[in-house]
């Protein structure tokens, strides 16, 4: 009977393991299962040298007075795979997600376009994303482009529906390769002068989704002299008209003027963003 009894008792000591084991394993995926959100989210890609702290203000008042709801914080590290801060629960109608580039000097923008699509791949496969929104400030523009020239026609990686240009520098950057009152454009649009990477965005133009994105290009000019907001010039932003032509579902371009115009003040303007939130949500 003794030997009997021992043999039920660990019998029982198993089950009890095994059966706790289950529950815990059970748990753990309860914790890395996430749910099929609804809405687009609009992500917001910060310039260079940047952080999030400059597209907080967008982020901000798009929460304040779009019903807008911050969902996420996907940071992306130079090596390895982006992490989240946040949690994205169903039902939020309008979902925003901020990009931190850990690396916030990169100007290889094969690179950083790069960064993008693992940002894109978790949204993809986490959260079931399939449609986004765009708001890049600076740097974050070329980014966006080199994605989506590089990736925009990939169907297994969401698609881009509205995309907000605000100081992008396509055809140049004043004191590196650009001038202020240097440029101008040609009737067609096209400006007299390339740089490198407007040239290779040319040469891949028809990579852009067709008929698919509607844009909105800000640019600013502080009205001092130089057709610029200190470091875009309003050739090098308009550029992207012609860069574009025959792909984008639609294109709207807004000139600001005035002291607030100026390139790092642009996300900070309580203007640039009504007109924003206007494009992507009215």
């Amino acid at each position: 009977m003794r030997t009997t009894n021992k043999i039920f008792i660990l019998i029982g000591l198993l089950v009890f393991i095994f059966g706790i084991g289950g529950y815990l394993g059970f748990k753990q995926i309860r914790k890395t299962t996430y749910p099929r959100v609804n809405g687009v989210p609009t992500i917001y890609l910060h310039g260079w040298g940047a952080s999030g702290q400059s597209t907080n203000s967008m982020i901000m008042y798009a929460q304040k007075y779009a019903h807008a709801q911050k969902v996420l914080t996907v940071v992306v590290p130079k090596k390895g795979q982006p992490y989240v801060k946040g949690e994205w629960t169903t039902g939020v109608a309008r979902p925003l997600i901020q990009i931190v580039f850990k690396d916030n000097k990169e100007s290889n923008y094969q690179l950083t376009s790069g960064w993008l699509k693992k940002v894109m791949v978790l949204l993809k496969t986490r959260y079931h994303v399939n449609r986004f929104n765009a708001v890049a400030h600076s740097m974050g523009n070329l980014t966006l482009m080199y994605y989506e020239l590089n990736y925009g026609r990939n169907k297994k990686l969401p698609q881009l529906r509205k995309e907000v240009n605000l100081a992008g520098h396509f055809d140049g950057i004043i004191g590196i390769d650009d001038k202020p009152n240097r440029n101008s454009l040609l009737k067609n649009g096209k400006p007299r002068f390339i740089n490198k990477y407007y040239r290779y965005q040319l040469a891949q133009r028809h990579s852009f989704p067709a008929n698919q994105v509607a844009i909105l290009n800000i640019f600013g000019n502080m009205e001092d002299g130089s057709n610029s907001d200190g470091d875009v010039t309003r050739v090098s932003a308009r550029s992207l008209k012609y860069l574009l032509r025959g792909q984008y579902k639609s294109y709207h371009e807004i000139e600001i003027k005035g002291p607030n115009a100026q390139h790092s003040k642009l996300h900070e303007n309580n203007r640039v963003n009504k007109i924003i939130n206007d494009f992507l949500w009215d």
